[in-house]
């Protein structure tokens, strides 16, 4: 286990630089004194760490050494082979890429992990594309990928949901893979902003440097846009009572913003009164109705007076048939 973490710590400063002994037992989880306890054996293993004094300092590898033990366990070898995602790695126009790094990666290890790592690509296979839907295409997407590791301003022209086509120039943050769907997050008018690629239209470089801030996470952003995203798509409420089975029903046939908030809900004698989210109250109207017998709307008032009236229909066109 000592091995291990000496090798962590040997790899943190390799790709990190100068690094203290609290960040070190941080990333570790470790205490300090255990830290300097490393240090001191890999130094007595003739690694070059040193000691840099002062507020600014921390320890360092000596200038130019690297390493290249990497300690990869079985597990570790074969997760590298779920990285590389054909069908996404393909479109960024790195499909030629990723195979070289595999392919080198699989030569540099030992027997027995090459055979490990080779049996994940024979058996598994990752489609991150969703179902029923149509690939788009992205004509842009390689120099929008390229715009976001070297960071220069776009101009963008972009065909807004509605069919509005806007004009934009943006500095590209980054990119993010949505069940499938490719979306670009970049800097407009100084405020982080999400486009779907395949509605970009037209682009051109603007030759511009873009200085990406510093402070800026592309994981928070789209985890706290993702929900406000959510919660503009569903923005009616609707307060039902349902039976047990009506409650089960629901989390299976409604959306997943439904199904979410049903998921804590503990049935309480026969009917449990929840309060499920809706795009609209048109949406409402049809999938309530697919609960049937077991879910009454108790408001509002206008989608229980819509679906009654529906239920009226129905059945009196049933009954004329029966008399027909």
């Amino acid at each position: 286990m000592r091995a291990g973490r000496l090798l962590s710590l040997l790899l943190l400063l390799q790709t990190r630089g100068r690094m203290t002994a609290q960040e070190l037992a941080d990333e570790l989880e470790v205490s300090v004194r255990t830290v300097y306890r490393d240090v001191e054996a890999l130094s007595a293993a003739g690694v070059p760490v040193y000691a840099d004094r002062g507020p600014a300092g921390g320890y360092r590898l000596l200038d130019g050494y690297r390493t290249r033990l990497t300690g990869l366990t079985g597990e570790e070898a074969e997760s590298l082979f779920f990285a590389g995602m054909p069908g996404p790695a393909a479109e960024l126009g790195l499909g030629t890429v990723v195979a070289a790094a595999q392919l080198k990666v699989l030569a540099a290890l030992p027997p027995e992990l090459r055979s490990r790592a080779g049996r994940i690509r024979e058996r598994f296979h990752l489609d991150a594309g969703g179902w029923f839907r149509q690939s788009e295409e992205m004509p842009f997407l390689a120099d929008i990928a390229d715009a976001v590791w070297n960071p220069v301003t776009l101009r963008l022209r972009y065909r807004r949901w509605g069919g509005q086509v806007v004009e934009r120039t943006v500095g590209p943050l980054g990119l993010v893979l949505k069940a499938g769907l490719w979306y670009l997050v970049a800097d407009s008018d100084g405020q982080p902003r999400t486009y779907r690629v395949a509605r970009v239209e037209a682009l051109e470089p603007t030759g511009e440097p873009f200085h990406r801030p510093e402070t800026f996470d592309l994981a928070t952003f789209w985890a706290e846009w993702s929900k406000r995203f959510e919660e503009r798509m569903y923005p009616e409420r609707v307060t039902v009572k349902v039976t047990e089975a009506g409650l089960r029903a629901a989390r299976a046939l409604l959306s997943l913003a439904a199904s979410r908030a049903l998921e804590s809900v503990v049935p309480q004698g026969e009917w449990t009164t929840v309060e499920i989210p809706t795009e609209s109250l048109d949406h409402a109207l049809v999938d309530l109705l697919r609960l049937g017998p077991e879910a009454e709307v108790v408001a509002p008032l206008e989608l229980r007076e819509r679906i009654k009236a529906r239920i009226g229909a129905t059945a009196l066109r049933y009954r004329d048939s029966d008399s027909s």
